[in-house]
């Protein structure tokens, strides 16, 4: 069941991300007076399709295969069209027969309407899912959590966050986003007033998936109960919210794991609050350090003061993190040809994608996911690789500024270049994810 709901999401996501990116082309097509010979949501590969519907000009179609989708425009050499296939002069509704600058804004349609998309979902995921937001300024009244991987560059518990690589945070997510690891220091001022910059390791991104720091009082509460656990066995509840264990006051989730690390094998006094009363349980640690409960961390809004993402916040905080993403998708693209990062550890085929998606339908999650994809999708069509967008905007680029278009000879090769190169790509991903699912 967990496959099918995982294959859905990523289906669900890409069907939207892929239909505005092709409906950015059709629209400045039709735009210009150019005849669009078919719309296609996947592909339609050995022709064979799913629906398909002439309408006018153009076929609308769904393709069977989820790898993307094409519109094929009238006299233009893509990877449906040869330069065969067009006749010696062009007619006055075909690609190839108007202004470079007019096709230049075809070709880049599709990667401006990706980032609209990403803009508006991440604006919606703001305003409807999160609701409000840590500002940084509310952080800093009792200073941060630094954990193992903070410490070991220098910042401490109660530190207060004045920059991250240089500019200076509005909200806590950006104390703990992708661009801290990829980025080049983080400044803070210590207990003592001083305030240091701290460079990161040029390998600090090897880091991203452990935790960094944390708001200094986060609320602890039981989401559900391990059957014939210590936690069960206390008579610990769902709904349940962890106070203190035996002398130590739970301030945050790592201050109660090193709690319950202290008292393996132990039995000890767990005060929750349940339902606005304090009460006393006595648990068992196992050999882990473990209760046996499943925990939800929220930060404690009985110490802070969180702000609303009215609609133009959010809209405003959309654009600062699409922005954010495509700046971490450039630098993180260095550092991939530089080889601070592996190309193992940065493709992703479908089946990569539908894993991150997840087993279970959750509307926050498939929201966030598909508006960062929508900012993906944009950055690696503007790529200067034939046969993606940024590689025909190359080409324009230059006829545009020697006043002479490239032989149709020279952009077919280089179209059937750029498609057996990211073919061999996506072959690289794919088998990169199969061996992840059978290791």
């Amino acid at each position: 069941m967990g496959t099918i709901v995982m294959t859905t999401q990523l289906i669900a996501g890409l069907s939207l991300l892929v239909f505005v990116h092709e409906l950015g082309h059709f629209m400045a097509a039709k735009a210009f007076g150019m005849r669009v010979n078919k719309f296609y949501i996947f592909f339609d590969a050995w022709g064979k399709k799913i629906w398909s519907k002439q309408i006018g000009d153009t076929e609308y179609g769904i393709g069977w295969l989820p790898l993307g989708g094409y519109v094929q425009i009238a006299g233009m050499i893509d990877e449906t069209q040869e330069a065969k296939d067009l006749s010696p002069e062009p007619e006055e509704w075909e690609f190839r027969a108007k202004p470079a600058w007019q096709r230049f804004i075809v070709m880049i349609g599709g990667i401006v309407m990706n980032i609209i998309t990403g803009i508006l979902i991440f604006a919606m995921y703001l305003h409807v899912f999160k609701v409000d937001y840590l500002p940084v300024s509310e952080l800093n009244k009792h200073g941060v959590y630094a954990y193992e991987t903070a410490q070991e560059i220098g910042v401490q518990t109660g530190d207060k966050i004045i920059a991250v690589s240089g500019n200076t945070p509005e909200r806590f997510r950006e104390c703990v986003s992708t661009n801290l690891y990829l980025g080049n220091s983080i400044t803070v001022q210590h207990s003592n007033g001083q305030i240091e910059e701290i460079a990161l390791p040029s390998d600090f991104h090897k880091n991203i998936r452990q935790p960094f720091i944390s708001p200094m009082y986060e609320t602890i509460s039981v989401v559900a109960v391990a059957p014939d656990s210590g936690a069960e066995k206390a008579g610990m509840k769902a709904g349940d919210v962890i106070v203190q264990v035996e002398n130590t006051e739970i301030k945050n989730f790592p201050i109660l794991q090193e709690a319950l690390k202290a008292h393996k094998e132990d039995t000890v006094a767990v005060k929750v609050n349940r339902g606005g009363q304090p009460v006393v349980l006595e648990a068992r640690v196992d050999t882990g350090g473990r209760l046996g409960f499943q925990p939800e961390i929220e930060t404690s809004r009985d110490k802070y003061d969180f702000a609303p993402y009215d609609w133009g916040k959010s809209f405003h905080y959309s654009y600062r993190e699409g922005y954010d993403l495509i700046a971490a998708q450039v630098v993180s693209f260095g550092m991939l040809f530089s080889g601070k990062l592996k190309v193992t550890e940065s493709l992703a085929s479908p089946i990569g994608i539908a894993k991150i998606y997840g087993p279970i339908w959750d509307w926050d999650r498939f929201w966030f996911l598909t508006g960062l994809l929508s900012f993906v999708l944009a950055f690696m069509n503007i790529l200067p690789i034939p046969a993606l967008d940024g590689g025909h905007m190359v080409f324009l680029l230059v006829e545009m500024v020697t006043g002479r278009a490239l032989s149709d000879e020279f952009l077919e090769k280089a179209q059937i270049f750029g498609f057996v190169l990211i073919m061999a790509l996506m072959v690289f991903a794919f088998g990169i994810d199969i061996y992840k699912l059978f290791k």
